[in-house]
């Protein structure tokens, strides 16, 4: 069963990229859209998942605890790179991981960018969410994907529910 994600939000696909059920993916994902064009074997995907983190947690220790639960599944797994960006009002990170897993007897080199957004509960503005945004491409494929995953991102925002 889908998670429902801690905050409404609007965005908008990349072209040819679809929707998928996210019940195939990790526990915890609210949507999930595919390529059109795997790699050897493997379907790049983009995920959208979140939750309300405890008082004080900040960014990275969020994005270390999402490295540890990929350690679980993965072979090896490696911080290429990560950034904080955003604002005080809006922070933001970006992480990149590669790693190695095993799918239908086979090793796959993979690569998955991640996009980590605080949003203010709107609810309660004392509460913030947090969202992460997910591309996991093979290696090889990544790359050419990876376009469209930042258009997606930029995409990505609250919905408030205004007709436009």
């Amino acid at each position: 069963m889908p998670t429902t994600l801690p905050v409404p939000l609007e965005f908008r696909l990349p072209e040819g990229w679809a929707p998928a059920r996210p019940e195939g993916f990790d526990p915890g994902v609210a949507f999930a859209a595919v390529h059109p064009q795997p790699d050897a074997g493997f379907t790049a995907n983009i995920t959208i998942d979140g939750g309300f983190p405890k008082d004080g947690v900040t960014l990275a220790e969020i994005a270390d605890a999402s490295v540890e639960q990929l350690r679980d599944l993965a072979d090896t797994v490696e911080v290429v790179h990560r950034r904080e960006v955003g604002s005080e009002d809006a922070p933001a990170l970006t992480q990149r991981l590669s790693f190695a897993a095993g799918t239908d007897g086979a090793r796959l080199e993979l690569v998955q960018s991640q996009v980590y957004l605080s949003l203010v509960d709107t609810g309660d503005p004392h509460k913030r969410a947090v969202i992460r945004l997910a591309l996991t491409a093979t290696a090889a494929q990544h790359d050419s994907v990876l376009g469209d995953f930042q258009d997606f991102v930029r995409t990505v925002r609250p919905d408030t529910g205004a007709v436009g």
